[in-house]
Protein backbone atom coordinates (compact mmCIF):
# COMPACT_ATOMS: atom_id res chain seq x y z
CA UNK A 1 0.00 0.00 0.00
CA UNK A 2 0.96 3.39 -0.92
CA UNK A 3 2.35 5.83 1.95
CA UNK A 4 0.72 9.21 2.77
CA UNK A 5 3.76 10.59 1.51
CA UNK A 6 3.64 8.47 -1.57
CA UNK A 7 0.05 9.48 -1.65
CA UNK A 8 1.12 12.94 -1.63
CA UNK A 9 3.21 13.54 -4.52
CA UNK A 10 0.05 13.06 -6.79
CA UNK A 11 -1.54 15.51 -5.11
CA UNK A 12 -1.58 19.14 -7.50
CA UNK A 13 0.54 21.61 -6.10
CA UNK A 14 -1.84 24.02 -6.42
CA UNK A 15 -5.39 22.47 -5.31
CA UNK A 16 -8.82 24.75 -6.19
CA UNK A 17 -10.13 26.27 -3.12
CA UNK A 18 -12.36 24.02 -0.87
CA UNK A 19 -10.11 20.67 -2.25
CA UNK A 20 -9.09 18.36 0.08
CA UNK A 21 -5.59 18.09 0.80
CA UNK A 22 -2.97 15.08 1.41
CA UNK A 23 -0.78 15.71 4.16
CA UNK A 24 2.21 16.19 1.86
CA UNK A 25 0.35 18.95 0.23
CA UNK A 26 -0.32 20.20 3.30
CA UNK A 27 3.12 20.28 3.82
CA UNK A 28 4.29 21.97 0.65
CA UNK A 29 1.17 24.51 0.76
CA UNK A 30 2.89 25.66 4.80
CA UNK A 31 6.57 25.87 3.98
CA UNK A 32 6.89 29.39 2.46
CA UNK A 33 5.39 30.47 6.36
CA UNK A 34 6.71 27.43 8.77
CA UNK A 35 10.34 25.98 7.02
CA UNK A 36 10.35 23.79 9.64
CA UNK A 37 7.12 21.97 9.01
CA UNK A 38 6.80 18.28 8.55
CA UNK A 39 4.84 15.43 8.10
CA UNK A 40 5.74 14.38 11.81
CA UNK A 41 4.65 17.24 12.95
CA UNK A 42 1.56 17.64 11.91
CA UNK A 43 0.53 14.12 12.98
CA UNK A 44 1.82 14.98 16.23
CA UNK A 45 -0.78 17.68 16.43
CA UNK A 46 -3.34 15.42 15.76
CA UNK A 47 -2.27 13.09 18.53
CA UNK A 48 -2.30 16.05 20.60
CA UNK A 49 -6.04 16.38 20.07
CA UNK A 50 -5.52 19.86 18.02
CA UNK A 51 -6.32 18.57 14.28
CA UNK A 52 -8.97 15.62 13.24
CA UNK A 53 -8.83 15.42 9.40
CA UNK A 54 -11.51 12.85 7.94
CA UNK A 55 -10.31 9.62 6.62
CA UNK A 56 -10.77 7.63 3.22
CA UNK A 57 -11.71 4.38 3.97
CA UNK A 58 -8.04 3.35 3.38
CA UNK A 59 -7.40 5.40 6.50
CA UNK A 60 -5.48 8.46 4.05
CA UNK A 61 -5.84 11.62 5.67
CA UNK A 62 -7.65 14.31 4.07
CA UNK A 63 -7.27 17.89 4.76
CA UNK A 64 -10.11 20.58 3.98
CA UNK A 65 -9.46 24.46 3.82
CA UNK A 66 -10.53 24.65 7.37
CA UNK A 67 -8.22 22.13 8.59
CA UNK A 68 -5.24 23.83 7.05
CA UNK A 69 -6.60 27.19 8.54
CA UNK A 70 -6.95 25.76 11.47
CA UNK A 71 -3.07 24.47 11.80
CA UNK A 72 -1.46 27.83 10.56
CA UNK A 73 -3.18 29.62 13.16
CA UNK A 74 -1.56 26.95 15.56
CA UNK A 75 1.72 27.27 13.67
CA UNK A 76 1.80 30.72 14.37
CA UNK A 77 0.41 30.75 17.59
CA UNK A 78 3.54 28.52 18.79
CA UNK A 79 5.76 30.91 16.42
CA UNK A 80 4.54 34.22 17.45
CA UNK A 81 3.28 34.36 21.11
CA UNK A 82 5.16 31.30 22.35
CA UNK A 83 2.09 29.42 23.55
CA UNK A 84 2.41 26.24 24.51
CA UNK A 85 0.22 23.37 22.80
CA UNK A 86 -1.97 23.12 26.29
CA UNK A 87 -3.27 27.12 25.62
CA UNK A 88 -3.24 26.74 22.06
CA UNK A 89 -5.86 23.75 22.50
CA UNK A 90 -7.82 26.84 25.05
CA UNK A 91 -7.66 29.29 22.33
CA UNK A 92 -9.34 27.35 19.81
CA UNK A 93 -11.99 26.18 22.33
CA UNK A 94 -13.36 29.24 23.06
CA UNK A 95 -13.41 30.06 19.54
CA UNK A 96 -9.95 31.74 18.61
CA UNK A 97 -10.13 33.02 15.15
CA UNK A 98 -8.52 30.66 12.66
CA UNK A 99 -6.45 32.63 10.31
CA UNK A 100 -8.20 32.61 6.72
CA UNK A 101 -5.32 31.30 4.17
CA UNK A 102 -3.67 33.93 3.13
CA UNK A 103 0.25 34.44 2.16
CA UNK A 104 2.81 35.02 5.11
CA UNK A 105 3.39 38.68 6.40
CA UNK A 106 6.32 39.49 4.32
CA UNK A 107 9.59 39.73 6.94
CA UNK A 108 10.83 43.05 8.48
CA UNK A 109 13.41 44.83 6.41
CA UNK A 110 16.07 43.28 8.26
CA UNK A 111 14.98 39.99 7.67
CA UNK A 112 14.76 38.92 11.08
CA UNK A 113 11.65 36.45 11.57
CA UNK A 114 11.43 33.87 14.12
CA UNK A 115 11.12 30.50 13.47
CA UNK A 116 10.09 27.19 15.16
CA UNK A 117 12.76 25.71 17.02
CA UNK A 118 12.58 22.21 18.30
CA UNK A 119 14.78 21.23 21.59
CA UNK A 120 15.03 17.81 20.17
CA UNK A 121 16.57 18.54 16.53
CA UNK A 122 19.38 21.02 15.68
CA UNK A 123 17.78 20.87 12.21
CA UNK A 124 20.16 21.25 9.10
CA UNK A 125 23.84 22.33 8.98
CA UNK A 126 24.93 25.33 7.11
CA UNK A 127 28.14 26.39 6.31
CA UNK A 128 29.78 29.61 7.69
CA UNK A 129 29.56 30.97 3.72
CA UNK A 130 26.05 29.98 3.46
CA UNK A 131 25.41 31.51 6.98
CA UNK A 132 27.05 34.82 5.81
CA UNK A 133 24.46 34.82 2.62
CA UNK A 134 21.90 34.22 3.98
CA UNK A 135 22.29 36.34 7.08
CA UNK A 136 23.91 38.95 5.35
CA UNK A 137 25.75 39.47 8.92
CA UNK A 138 29.60 40.62 8.84
CA UNK A 139 31.99 37.99 9.26
CA UNK A 140 33.54 39.48 12.44
CA UNK A 141 29.90 39.94 13.81
CA UNK A 142 30.24 35.69 13.93
CA UNK A 143 33.49 35.70 14.62
CA UNK A 144 33.00 37.83 17.73
CA UNK A 145 29.09 35.78 18.33
CA UNK A 146 31.70 32.86 18.97
CA UNK A 147 34.09 34.06 21.02
CA UNK A 148 31.10 35.36 23.53
CA UNK A 149 29.65 31.72 23.29
CA UNK A 150 26.52 33.43 21.59
CA UNK A 151 26.95 30.60 18.81
CA UNK A 152 28.81 27.37 18.35
CA UNK A 153 30.16 26.49 15.53
CA UNK A 154 32.08 23.32 14.44
CA UNK A 155 34.45 22.55 12.35
CA UNK A 156 34.58 19.97 9.62
CA UNK A 157 37.19 19.00 6.93
CA UNK A 158 38.47 23.04 7.18
CA UNK A 159 35.02 24.16 7.28
CA UNK A 160 32.86 26.05 10.28
CA UNK A 161 29.29 24.67 10.33
CA UNK A 162 26.58 26.08 12.42
CA UNK A 163 22.97 24.49 13.22
CA UNK A 164 19.37 26.28 12.29
CA UNK A 165 19.46 27.84 15.71
CA UNK A 166 22.77 29.38 15.53
CA UNK A 167 22.00 30.75 11.96
CA UNK A 168 18.63 32.19 13.27
CA UNK A 169 20.90 33.85 16.18
CA UNK A 170 23.05 35.34 13.75
CA UNK A 171 20.12 36.72 11.62
CA UNK A 172 18.74 38.28 15.08
CA UNK A 173 21.94 40.00 16.03
CA UNK A 174 22.37 41.38 12.62
CA UNK A 175 19.44 43.30 12.78
CA UNK A 176 20.28 44.47 16.45
CA UNK A 177 23.26 45.18 14.71
CA UNK A 178 21.65 47.74 13.07
CA UNK A 179 20.67 49.17 16.17
CA UNK A 180 24.59 49.12 17.73
CA UNK A 181 23.63 45.99 19.77
CA UNK A 182 27.44 44.44 19.84
CA UNK A 183 28.36 40.99 20.61
CA UNK A 184 29.71 42.25 24.30
CA UNK A 185 26.12 43.27 24.79
CA UNK A 186 24.62 40.02 24.00
CA UNK A 187 26.12 38.50 27.33
CA UNK A 188 22.76 39.77 29.35
CA UNK A 189 20.74 37.38 26.89
CA UNK A 190 23.13 34.72 27.10
CA UNK A 191 23.47 34.15 31.04
CA UNK A 192 19.82 34.82 31.21
CA UNK A 193 19.02 31.46 28.91
CA UNK A 194 21.93 29.73 30.61
CA UNK A 195 19.68 29.92 34.16
CA UNK A 196 16.86 29.19 32.42
CA UNK A 197 18.40 26.39 31.15
CA UNK A 198 19.06 25.66 34.11
CA UNK A 199 15.88 25.67 35.68
CA UNK A 200 14.15 23.10 33.40
CA UNK A 201 17.08 20.97 33.43
CA UNK A 202 16.40 20.49 37.16
CA UNK A 203 12.73 19.73 36.47
CA UNK A 204 12.93 17.32 33.74
CA UNK A 205 16.60 16.22 34.90
CA UNK A 206 15.89 12.70 36.22
CA UNK A 207 12.66 11.73 33.50
CA UNK A 208 15.59 13.13 30.40
CA UNK A 209 17.55 10.38 31.62
CA UNK A 210 14.83 7.51 31.71
CA UNK A 211 15.69 4.35 30.06
CA UNK A 212 11.79 4.46 29.21
CA UNK A 213 11.55 5.31 26.81
CA UNK A 214 7.65 6.56 27.41
CA UNK A 215 8.91 8.33 29.87
CA UNK A 216 11.66 10.22 28.31
CA UNK A 217 9.41 11.10 25.49
CA UNK A 218 6.75 12.76 27.75
CA UNK A 219 9.86 14.25 29.66
CA UNK A 220 10.51 16.06 26.47
CA UNK A 221 6.99 17.05 25.04
CA UNK A 222 7.02 18.90 28.24
CA UNK A 223 10.85 20.66 28.43
CA UNK A 224 9.05 21.91 24.81
CA UNK A 225 5.98 23.20 26.51
CA UNK A 226 8.30 24.41 29.46
CA UNK A 227 10.77 26.44 26.65
CA UNK A 228 7.74 27.65 25.02
CA UNK A 229 5.67 29.17 28.61
CA UNK A 230 9.04 30.52 29.79
CA UNK A 231 9.63 32.43 26.19
CA UNK A 232 6.16 33.38 26.65
CA UNK A 233 6.80 34.60 30.08
CA UNK A 234 9.66 36.54 29.19
CA UNK A 235 8.50 38.25 26.41
CA UNK A 236 5.30 39.46 28.24
CA UNK A 237 8.17 40.70 31.23
CA UNK A 238 10.32 42.93 28.50
CA UNK A 239 6.77 44.16 27.34
CA UNK A 240 5.64 45.19 30.40
CA UNK A 241 9.07 46.96 31.84
CA UNK A 242 9.60 48.55 28.45
CA UNK A 243 5.83 50.36 28.95
CA UNK A 244 7.95 52.63 31.46
CA UNK A 245 10.09 54.11 29.47
CA UNK A 246 7.05 54.98 26.98
CA UNK A 247 5.38 57.35 29.43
Amino acid sequence: MASETDLAQLEPDDAPPGKAMTIGAVCKALAPEFPDISISKIRYLEDQKLLAPRRTPGGYRLYSSGDVGRLRTILRLQRDEFLPLRVIRQELAVGRRVDAEVPAPPPSPGGARRRDMSVRHRGTLHSLEDVLEETRADPGLVRELEEYGIVRGEAREGTRWYDETDREIVRAVTELARYGVGGRNLRVFRTSADREAQLLQTILAPALRSRNPDRRKEALDALENLTAVASHLKHLLLIRDLRKITG
